[in-house]
């Protein structure tokens, strides 16, 4: 099991209550309820500068596929998709929220599990 992810009191709450909606699958529920369970909490300020979260341009591997994506995660309102913008509740930002850069993470992607590493992390204003 991976350590636990350090979260925004936000975020936190943001996550949580897209579970309570069901916006995920089952496997995605069952992973993030553990972590959120185990989650640290902290204010944005105290928030690492190498931790995924929102207003965050990330790097990550797909050691699956031996490729690597760049993602640029946004609150919900901002995403668009065509430019590279994605909801922090995207598949991807909920699959590496709260972890950072050298974390390397086995998730329950819809399509299959594939493990992913993140690279690069750093801050997006846009």
């Amino acid at each position: 099991m991976n350590k636990n992810i350090v979260l925004t009191t936000g975020i936190y709450d943001v996550i949580k209550d897209h579970l309570r909606r069901k916006r995920v699958s089952p496997n995605e529920e069952q992973r993030l309820t553990e972590e959120l369970r185990n989650a640290k909490q902290v204010r944005r300020r105290e928030l690492p500068d190498d931790v995924v979260t929102v207003n965050r341009k990330v790097v990550v591997k797909d050691h699956t596929s031996d490729q690597e994506q760049e993602y640029i995660f946004v609150s919900t309102t901002k995403a668009k998709p065509k430019k590279n913008k994605h909801s922090i509740l995207s598949e991807m930002a909920l699959a590496t929220v709260g972890y950072r850069v050298g974390d390397i993470i086995r998730w329950p992607f819809r399509e299959g599990e594939r493990t992913i590493e993140i690279l690069q992390v750093e801050p997006f204003e846009g």
